[in-house]
């Protein structure tokens, strides 16, 4: 498996000869120049995660891609004249030997003045290739048995110990640090420290950003 950390929660994994894109958000760059995409997937409509006016030229340049999103962004795009597929808990689907199962249906808490949305976090798999959960902006859902998972390392909604509790309750052998758009350089740091020092034994990080692709193993 191949995983590029395109800033945020954006994340380009290829897999079994696939290239599956998660959350092309406004805080996100370098997606709309992708081409040859077999998928793309949104989580959520938070515009960190979806960014609507690139959206569209991320389709033309890949109108093979399947596309889907939770309820609630499907139906934003829908507005825009894009019809996408539905993501929900339970509706398994694949890209090529790529399976893919959504999982969880909404955003974590923020706060009472914060109208709470939809979310759907992905768990990609492949035969002979590293499973991978991204959890969207949710620390809720149970993937199961997986060997990469994608951890939100800071935001309005959690505090780095709700983080910490999801890796040691998940349990991956490897973490890939994303939603870190907010954190200054030694303040990010800080927060991978934690979560490495304390998410598990033998607990290995992926710090991806601006590393390019980069391959992990199963």
């Amino acid at each position: 498996m191949r995983v590029t950390h395109l800033g945020h929660s954006c994340l380009l994994v290829e897999a079994a000869d696939r290239r599956i894109l998660i959350d092309p958000g406004g805080w996100s760059s370098g997606f709309e120049e992708l081409t040859g995409l077999d998928a793309i997937f949104v989580t959520h409509q938070h515009a960190d995660h979806l960014d609507v006016a690139r959206f569209p030229a991320l389709l033309s340049g890949n109108p093979q891609a399947q596309v889907h999103a939770d309820p609630q962004s499907a139906a934003i795009l829908a507005d825009t004249g894009l019809h996408v597929g539905v993501l929900s808990a339970g509706q398994d689907l694949s890209v090529g030997d790529v399976r893919v199962r959504p999982l969880g249906k909404m955003h974590a808490f923020n706060h009472d003045w914060v109208p709470n949305v939809a979310n759907v976090g992905l768990r990609l798999q492949a035969d002979g290739e590293p499973g991978l959960f991204h959890p969207g902006d949710a620390l809720d859902a149970d993937p199961g048995d997986v060997d990469l998972l994608a951890v939100p390392v800071n935001a309005p909604w959690c505090a780095v110990r709700d983080t910490i509790a999801f890796v040691r309750r998940v349990a991956p052998r490897a973490i890939v640090p994303i939603h870190d758009g907010l954190l200054a350089p030694q303040g990010r740091q800080l927060y991978l420290t934690h979560i490495q020092k304390h998410g598990g034994d033998g607990l290995t990080l992926h710090d991806l950003a601006g590393a390019g692709a980069v391959t992990i193993s199963a």
